[in-house]
């Protein structure tokens, strides 16, 4: 381990770590330098709307423009718009809230799930071809974190 990796190690510098991380990685995706996304996943905007709705629908509760709003820490009006633009294009569709008759839930179409579906796998590639010089348990205790990070940050 290179003493530049050893300085860093401690929990104090993980936030600074991660905030690399993401600046990293948002500068790639803004520039295009970064890994390119398949050409059937270019519609960014419309992965977060299926993953949220996925996210939603995961454990039988229903997905609103509202849970959407709050998994991506977006206003309502936002979130509206996003949700009308990925519906318009095929990915969800607004069907009658088995809860409440006054309200809209949102499900997956066949062509979102199809999305989500590519995404994920796009996700996981990029994860393993980024460890790829990791051991095994290094790179499921790394994995375990992030799982344990997203489900904490989404309460």
């Amino acid at each position: 381990m290179s003493s530049a990796v050893a300085d860093h190690e401690s929990s104090a510098d993980g936030g600074p770590a991660l905030f690399r991380l993401i600046r990293f990685w948002s500068r790639r995706w803004l520039d295009g330098t970064g890994p390119q996304l398949p050409d059937e996943l270019r519609h960014t905007q419309h992965i977060q709307i299926v993953e949220a709705v996925a996210a939603a629908t995961e454990n039988g509760a229903e997905a609103t423009v509202g849970t959407v709003a709050h998994l991506l820490g977006l206003d309502h009006s936002a979130a509206g718009r996003m949700v009308r633009d990925a519906g318009t294009d095929g990915y969800v569709s607004r069907i009658e809230s088995a809860i409440d008759r006054r309200r809209t839930a949102l499900r997956l179409t066949p062509r979102g799930t199809r999305l989500l579906t590519g995404a994920q796998q796009w996700q996981r590639r990029i994860f393993t071809e980024l460890t790829a010089d990791w051991s095994d348990e290094d790179r499921d205790r790394f994995a375990g974190y992030l799982h344990r990070l997203g489900a904490e940050t989404e309460r």
